[in-house]
């Protein structure tokens, strides 16, 4: 802020250097991004982001299902039914929720059994509930809720406005250093030049 209003206090200086005048000037564009440009970057990418999930919500509310199952075991004794064929890495890495075998009828008439994850409460053989399916009832997950969709996307917009204005503070940073560079580079110079004589009698006259 200090350099940016440094535009008015250097525009007559004599003392003002070019590259002061540069220096303000870029420290103002990078403030009107920081202010207008990120916020307005955020703004489009959230729209944007919110219109591809709720299209996707809206899709997968068309085409999943909540269907009513049955418990018919649990899946352990599926599993030893099948001789023990699961394969230990797998039972290794299995979630400690338990699993039981159900079946159900697919919107489509066709009936389907197979494992599923069991509710919270111990499941028993005969017990209902409901799952998510297709149309031809393969097991699918929850469609995605439009209030989630909007709070993605509201994230979405955020972390494009703050990267926005991180790239804007950062090219200024860039640009000040590289002007920095220039000017001791000028000075050495500078200094070079006037360094033999400096604080000798009748120098320069």
């Amino acid at each position: 802020m200090r350099t940016a209003m440094g535009v008015w206090r250097w525009r007559r200086n004599p003392l003002r250097r070019r590259t002061d005048l540069v220096e303000a000037w870029v420290a103002c564009l990078a403030l009107v991004c920081v202010l207008l440009v990120a916020p307005a970057v955020g703004w489009a990418s959230g729209l944007r982001v919110d219109g591809i999930l709720q299209r996707a919500a809206r899709e997968q509310r068309q085409e999943r299902y909540l269907v009513p199952a049955v418990v018919v075991r649990p899946a352990d004794a599926a599993a030893a039914a099948a001789g023990g064929r699961a394969e230990p890495s797998a039972q290794r890495t299995a979630p400690a929720r338990t699993t039981i075998v159900a079946s159900w009828t697919a919107p489509d008439g066709s009936s389907h059994q197979g494992a599923v994850p069991a509710a919270e409460e111990p499941p028993r053989a005969g017990d209902r509930f409901r799952i998510w399916t297709d149309l031809r009832g393969r097991l699918v997950g929850q469609p995605l809720d439009p209030g989630a969709a909007s709070f993605h996307a509201a994230m979405a917009g955020l972390a494009a406005a703050l990267t926005s204005a991180a790239l804007a503070e950062t090219l200024r940073r860039l640009v000040v250093r590289r002007l920095m560079h220039r000017r001791y580079m000028r000075l050495d110079r500078a200094w070079a030049a006037a360094g033999p004589d400096w604080g000798r009698a009748g120098a320069g006259s």
